[in-house]
């Protein structure tokens, strides 16, 4: 297996002065003043975000829980898997735990963690770690105060092809959904955590 270039010396920036431009309960929005590798400085804005995780949610029969929620940026509603931000000094499995019972009333008999990827590098400090959910079972939802989401199973060929025509667009179920196909196939291997 080929080895990834290590350019990291060549093409690091490096902060010079940090700003808060915003600080809201969520998300903190920072503009920093950072020097670049030939010397000269530049502007970078960004935002801070607190992490998130994702759960697939598969059930013995093979098919996914999956939530239609509207997303306000978006202006419509979209499909996804379960996910949510951290909390303070919470860690992800315990997060992936707390918010698959919260946001579909199921807990799980085992959780795999999968990847962690990182959706929006150009702005954004975020990374979700997802899970594969196994061995469900149905209890009752908490959402929090606000929270509307609507809750429904699909079989992973279906949830692949509204991924290739489009009309799922979210980058992490995009990026679950790929990942899900190459586990169930048997072209990559997981190992369950404990729990």
């Amino acid at each position: 297996m080929a080895e990834l270039p290590n350019h990291d010396a060549a093409l690091t920036e490096t902060c010079v002065e940090s700003k808060t431009i915003h600080q809201g309960p969520f998300l903190t929005l920072k503009c920093d003043t950072v020097r670049l590798p030939d010397g000269k400085q530049a502007t970078r804005e960004y935002v801070q975000h607190p992490g998130a995780v994702m759960v697939i949610p598969l059930f013995d029969d093979g098919r996914v829980l999956l939530e239609s929620q509207y997303r306000y940026p978006m202006g419509k509603v979209m499909v996804e898997y379960p996910a949510g931000k951290l909390d303070a000094n919470e860690g992800a499995l315990a997060c992936a735990k707390r918010e698959l019972q919260e946001e579909t009333g199921y807990t799980a008999r085992e959780f795999v963690y999968l990847t962690r990827i990182h959706p929006i590098i150009s702005y954004s400090t975020e990374f979700i770690d997802i899970y594969l959910a196994r061995g469900l079972s149905a209890g009752e939802r908490k959402l929090d105060e606000g929270e509307f989401l609507e809750l429904f199973t699909a079989s992973v060929a279906d949830v692949s092809e509204w991924v290739r025509t489009g009309k799922i667009t979210d980058v992490k179920t995009v990026i679950g959904t790929f990942w899900l196909e190459r586990v169930l196939s048997g072209a990559w291997s997981i190992t369950a955590q404990p729990q």
